[in-house]
């Protein structure tokens, strides 16, 4: 009975909430400043991490740079000075905890703390299942998940210390719904869909009210990783498209940044609709790509 009443108060407190998300629709969000935040960004030599890095230059945030190319690292770090930014460029191998707990410290010892951190390094394999070597699938969860809890480990504290700082996940659409011959990569951006959850959720919990977390999911994005993909239903994204809408979800610290942001409503449908339904809409999808297909070969 208890638990009947305690659910009664809770009602109108819902509809309140509910009422207030909706009309905070139609009333422009406060942007925060990041002039002079040290911002360090994964993989940052290519794509996603370069264009983003681009975009924090142009608004004189100090910039750290991690990648695994050394040219692409260079290359990014040289057009963010072109327009003004500060920058320290690091090669570091985000499959490697090690090589980032020690990157960390030379970061903290050279620069000082970093108050942004954007989790962008990737990697994605094409194919399906027996296709997939086993050390692919290892790499995928090292670089798209494990680096994650190995870089927020080595900077949350002292932003938990000045309760102060932004934790970013670069994830996918693609850790919402599977995409089939991209077993490894859509499992590993669930669980980057989930970390970033579970830590918003345990902030909360701690009471740390000025660390603002963001995940970054977007559907297919042409940065080469994927070979000529195509999609009835989303467009195929530019990485400067996606890099705008990630700064403006940070700037706004919005929690989860869907682009193009109507992919949400097809999240709500897959909640609610029918098995037979939901294979209609993903035939009517059509995804294509080129992956690598092993399950014949290892049938014989």
């Amino acid at each position: 009975m208890k638990f009947f009443l305690q659910c009664l108060q809770f009602l109108p407190l819902l509809i309140i909430f509910t009422l207030e998300s909706l009309l905070k629709l139609f009333i422009p969000k406060k942007r925060k400043s990041v002039t002079g935040e040290i911002v360090l960004i994964t993989g940052a030599g290519h794509g996603i991490g370069r264009l983003t890095a681009y975009e924090f230059a142009k608004l004189k945030s100090k910039l750290v740079l991690w990648d695994i190319n050394k040219h692409g690292i260079e290359d990014t770090a040289a057009e963010c000075r072109r327009l003004g930014a500060k920058v320290h460029a690091f090669v570091v191998d985000c499959s490697n905890r090690e090589d980032i707990y020690s990157s960390a410290k030379k970061v903290k010892a050279e620069v000082g703390d970093v108050s942004i951190l954007v989790n962008n390094a990737g990697v994605v394999y094409t194919s399906d299942l027996f296709a997939t070597q086993d050390p692919q699938i290892e790499k995928t969860f090292e670089v798209n998940v494990l680096a994650h809890f190995w870089t927020t480990k080595a900077f949350l504290p002292v932003m938990m210390k000045n309760n102060h700082g932004h934790i970013v996940t670069v994830a996918s659409a693609a850790g919402h719904t599977g995409v089939p011959f991209l077993l490894a990569y859509c499992s590993s951006k669930f669980a980057a869909v989930g970390f970033h959850r579970a830590l918003t959720l345990e902030l909360q919990t701690l009471g740390i009210t000025g660390i603002k977390t963001s995940c970054l999911c977007p559907v297919f994005v042409n940065t080469g990783f994927t070979k000529n993909p195509s999609t009835r239903l989303w467009p195929i994204l530019e990485t400067d498209t996606v890099a705008r809408s990630l700064i403006d979800g940070i700037l706004t610290n919005k929690k989860m940044i869907f682009v193009p942001s109507y992919y949400n409503i097809y999240l709500i449908l897959d909640k609610f609709l029918p098995e037979r339904a939901l294979a209609a809409i993903n035939h009517l999808q059509n995804i294509q790509f080129e992956a690598v297909i092993g399950h014949k070969t290892r049938m014989k």
